[in-house]
């Protein structure tokens, strides 16, 4: 059995066991409250969350305006919605035990009138606000406004730094705890910078030594630091509990969480996680948003490997090597390849990818005829779930435009997260997971497919296994 300490977060004494927020309808109210109920902090997501009528039916995000900023009207709309929905769940779930978080991202649409109306309306439901993906200078405003505790995910002390200086200091009160995502580990999107390689992971404890060094510098020597990505027996971080280089610690446990009773995530979703294998899950760049994600390698991740191989620079103007005519598009524009890149083109297109759409690097994609259709198709009718998207090349600013042409490399991952969430194939879209995914199979608590529930989950974290 692990020692484990209560610590203060959000107001209470709590177990220090986090469960960590995950994406579009994949942590709700169902688990999260009974993640709290365990009396450790449960967190849901509020990026797109389901809301439900009075009948109990899902409702659908389905988009009907005709421009894409009236469709974002709308998106928020369904945020709003469907936070509110998952907060209620998740508060009459956990009961008077544990504390209740919500998860944003601060890249989405409209984060902040999102996080700003969520806790307008759910007062006393609501005790923390978990916020990565970008830079959430405001996030200690919000939540400060609003009585409620704010916990910045950062993957640097130099993140936290910048968030610091510019803005938290204001707010130390509320500051609940600084998460700190490793970047090589975790899930989803992650936070590596321009001055990280990306295949050469560095081991989170002198990482999270330093932020705690800036923290104390900062006055911060008391307020936790929450390890997340990478984290499944507890015995394997058994020399951070109670380590005074640290100070007090939290753990966040993200990827084990999907596997539990209470966890919405379809059947066949369960079980392939249960299959998973060492080097399944892939750190990659085809994110609309930029940053780098943590994806399971199934069809989804691999047609998007494969697109970006079949890719070759081209130039409007015959220029140097590139003198060779190759005619694109329904208008049969002329753009100038290299000869080889013109038999390239041509290999390509004699097995069937006969479209050759431009990037905004002055290359060709060449795809499927049926693929860039879904790809235009897509494009054009986005609904600007994030602030500034490279695949659609929406923004959210006065030109509705990041002025660059969209991308054709990247998807968008507002329809393929809503569409494995519920129940479309997890060969056939995006399925994020940490790097330790494949360890389900190795643990013998999940031997003969089994399913556990969250109190079972917790039960069984706590004795270090």
């Amino acid at each position: 059995m692990i020692s484990l300490k209560p610590l203060m977060l959000s107001g209470r004494e709590v177990l220090p066991l986090i469960e960590g927020g995950k994406g579009i309808s994949i942590t709700t109210g169902e688990c999260s409250g009974a993640w709290a109920a365990t009396g450790g902090i449960g967190t849901f997501s509020a990026v797109n969350a389901d809301s439900y009528d009075e009948e109990s039916n899902l409702i659908r995000q389905i988009y009907h305006a005709v421009t894409r900023r009236e469709r974002q009207r709308e998106l928020v709309d369904y945020a709003i919605k469907g936070a509110l929905y998952q907060a209620r769940m998740a508060h009459e779930t956990a009961g008077s035990e544990g504390r209740i978080h919500m998860n944003i991202l601060w890249e989405m649409g409209a984060a902040e009138e999102i996080l700003t109306r969520v806790l307008e309306s759910a007062k006393g439901l609501i005790h923390g606000v978990t916020c990565g993906a970008g830079m959430p200078y405001k996030l200690s405003e919000i939540s400060a406004r609003f009585g409620v505790h704010y916990y910045p995910i950062v993957s640097s002390a130099r993140a936290f730094r910048a968030l610091w200086k510019r803005a938290y200091h204001k707010c130390q009160e509320w500051l609940g705890a600084v998460v700190y995502e490793d970047p090589w580990l975790a899930g989803g999107h992650n936070g590596l910078s321009n001055n990280e390689d990306p295949q050469t992971p560095e081991p989170p404890y002198p990482r999270v030594k330093e932020l705690r060094g800036m923290m104390n510098e900062c006055g911060l020597e008391q307020t936790p630091i929450i390890m997340a990505g990478g984290v499944w027996f507890l015995r394997e971080w058994e020399q951070w509990i109670d380590n005074p280089e640290l100070g007090p610690i939290a753990f966040q446990l993200g990827t084990r969480a999907l596997l539990t009773k209470e966890s919405p995530i379809p059947e066949d979703w369960k079980q392939r996680l249960l299959t998973l294998e060492k080097g399944d899950v892939a750190l990659h760049q085809f994110s609309p948003t930029g940053f780098y994600a943590s994806a399971v390698r199934n069809n989804f991740l691999r047609e998007l490997e494969e697109r970006s191989h079949r890719q070759i620079a081209y130039s409007l103007e015959n220029v140097g090597e590139h003198d060779t005519p190759c005619e694109i598009g329904v208008r049969n524009r002329v753009v100038y390849l290299t000869a080889s890149d013109r038999d390239l083109a041509e290999k390509w297109k004699a097995q069937g990818f006969l479209e050759a759409i431009r990037t905004p690097d002055s290359t060709l994609v060449f795809v499927t005829l049926d693929k860039a259709k879904e790809i235009r198709t897509d494009q054009a009718t986005c609904m600007g779930c994030l602030s500034a998207c490279r695949f659609s090349n929406w923004a959210q600013n006065e030109a509705g435009t990041t002025g660059k042409k969209a991308d054709p490399r990247s998807f968008c991952i507002q329809k393929t997260l809503q569409a494995i969430a519920h129940g479309e194939s997890v060969d056939s879209e995006l399925m994020f997971s940490g790097h330790n995914a494949y360890r389900f199979a190795q643990d013998p608590f999940y031997s003969n497919n089994f399913i556990p529930t969250v109190q079972q989950l917790v039960n069984r974290i706590v004795t270090g296994d």
